[in-house]
């Protein structure tokens, strides 16, 4: 690995030791019931057996992360970020410590119930297989969209998969979707060097999806389900103004390779 690595300060609650190839990192921060549930059905479909659950919480407050329920849910390690930054922060801080663990590769799901918990064995599926990029959609053949506002919809569809497919060279479909892997091989990469502070916020989704296909990265979509709930507030920590900007701004930068080493 590269010298020039940074990583938020953290703190580290191991409930058991690494017991399989790969491991699923939870980015979560005050989810509530949400992460609670996705964790219970985790748990209810045996999954939390054949991939190490770690969750990287961003500093919650609202008692989800209760270490006592934590365990008996399954999970396998909490880490909670001390230093500063948001997701790209704490994918960051999971990324870090799971590759000093020895994981062969990473599955990352949100931890607001959104997504698909049972697609997580394709993803390993698909690791085993060899591939260094597998990026969930909803929008291929055998994936669901379910209650997605029209406007995220028409986000996702006329301009962040095509400027982030025009920019890596691989066509996608579903970019914003944080339901994704990655091998080993890809994140130690010298071309890639993920442990940067530039990485805070939602940069890093973006910077690895263009990285890995122009790098020779096997890369591919699978099915997933992404449900959104018909009525009441939509689970998500981006603003409908400030935040879409910012991830539109964020999207030009990863296109014109801004965060790649060599401009940093």
């Amino acid at each position: 690995m590269n010298m020039k690595e940074q990583v938020p300060e953290y703190e580290t609650v191991e409930f058991k030791g690494k017991e399989n190839r790969y491991c699923l990192c939870v980015p979560v921060i005050n989810e509530g019931d949400r992460i609670i549930g996705q964790l219970k059905r985790i748990n209810e479909l045996g999954i939390d057996k054949i991939i190490d659950v770690i969750l990287c919480d961003g500093g919650s407050t609202d008692g989800s992360t209760e270490n006592t329920r934590l365990e008996s849910l399954g999970v396998n390690t909490l880490l909670v970020k001390k230093g500063p930054g948001k997701l790209s922060a704490q994918l960051r801080m999971g990324y870090w410590w799971a590759l000093k663990r020895g994981y062969d590769g990473i599955v990352t799901i949100d931890g607001n119930g959104k997504d698909s918990v049972e697609s997580i064995p394709l993803f390993i599926e698909y690791l085993n297989k060899g591939y260094d990029m597998v990026q969930g959609s909803r929008y291929i053949k055998g994936g669901v969209a379910e209650n997605t506002p029209i406007t995220r919809h028409l986000a996702v569809k006329l301009i962040h998969a095509p400027i982030i497919s025009l920019a890596a060279g691989f066509r996608y479909t579903d970019t914003t979707n944080g339901f994704r892997a990655y091998s080993r091989r890809f994140l130690t990469h010298e071309e890639v060097q993920p442990f940067r502070d530039v990485f805070d916020t939602y940069e890093l989704l973006a910077y690895l999806s263009v990285k890995a296909p122009k790098i020779g990265m096997k890369t591919i979509e699978i099915p997933v389900r992404r449900s959104y709930p018909k009525h009441g507030k939509i689970p998500t920590k981006i603003s409908f103004f400030k935040g879409n900007l910012l991830l539109f701004k964020i999207l030009l930068r990863a296109a014109l390779g801004k965060y790649d080493v060599k401009s940093n």
